[in-house]
């Protein structure tokens, strides 16, 4: 089955094109589901929209809701729209994160670390002045909240697990087998999917995430996949899905996952 689980439009601030744009390049590229999935409010900010060019406000979220659904009943038999949004991961809030969610009918929630120490993973400023020793922290930072959110319960799908290399390509370089592993194996533990997400390709990395030494661990211990391009853009909808279909069937793959209403579905590769 041809699926696309990670979409963003025009609300987030940083994307392109709207909902139907997203919808309408699914069809064109053949997909017979495709999720919408933007980010969510920073629901523990006191401001509507505390990072406008990051996340869509508050308010916004239900007519973001509305929308989709909409859109999910006039495209019934044509492709299938799942409500679907990509949620941060903060710790401290992950129980406001799970209330306001919870009050939506969403077919799935994509969990993505996108900040370590309260900086951006992406920036890649924070990686200056630091020995082996403080990348290594860093770095086991970065997968023990990846581990939290798969314990958190929030989240079906976790996003980009390993996307702090996107701007710093020399993140993947930086050792750390034992707690891949011990990441994966908490993913596994919890049935979270991760997704494979190919807007790796359009970052300094050049690649998507995860890169196929992870996806390999992945596999041995019984992770389940998804594909998300995280296109934002809609040119950038299904890209390289073929692609990511053939490389996981040579690392042993013959299924991939996505949710409706929250409930895993199982279907064979494309």
């Amino acid at each position: 089955m041809k699926l696309d689980l990670h979409t963003h439009h025009f609300r987030c601030g940083h994307a392109d094109g709207n909902i139907r744009d997203y919808i309408e390049a699914g069809i064109a590229a053949g997909l017979e589901v495709i999720g919408i999935s933007d980010h969510t409010p920073y629901f523990g900010e006191q401001e509507e929209q505390a990072f406008p060019r990051i996340a869509m406000g508050k308010s916004e979220l239900q007519h973001y809701v509305a929308e989709v659904l909409k859109l999910k009943a006039e495209y019934t038999g044509k492709i299938d729209v799942l409500l679907g949004v990509e949620s941060d991961f903060f710790p401290e809030h992950a129980s406001l994160y799970k209330q306001v969610l919870g009050s939506y009918p969403m077919d799935y929630i994509i969990g993505s670390v996108h900040n370590v120490g309260g900086l951006s993973i992406f920036n890649r400023n924070r990686w200056k002045g630091l020995d082996e020793t403080a990348h290594i922290a860093v770095k086991e930072q970065y997968y023990h909240l990846i581990q939290a959110s798969a314990r958190s319960g929030l989240f079906q799908i976790l996003g980009h697990i390993d996307a702090m290399k996107g701007n710093y390509p020399a993140f993947a370089d930086i050792p750390g087998t034992r707690i891949w592993d011990e990441t994966l194996q908490v993913i596994a533990e919890c049935g979270v999917a991760i997704e494979i997400n190919t807007s790796g390709k359009t970052k300094l990395s050049g690649g998507w995430y995860p890169a196929d030494a992870i996806l390999e661990r992945a596999h041995h211990f019984g992770v389940q996949v998804t594909f998300g391009s995280d296109a934002h853009k809609p040119s950038r909808v299904a890209d390289d899905l073929e692609e990511v279909a053939s490389r996981l069937r040579e690392i042993g793959y013959r299924e991939w996952v996505y949710y409706k209403n929250k409930q895993k579905q199982v279907v064979s590769l494309p």
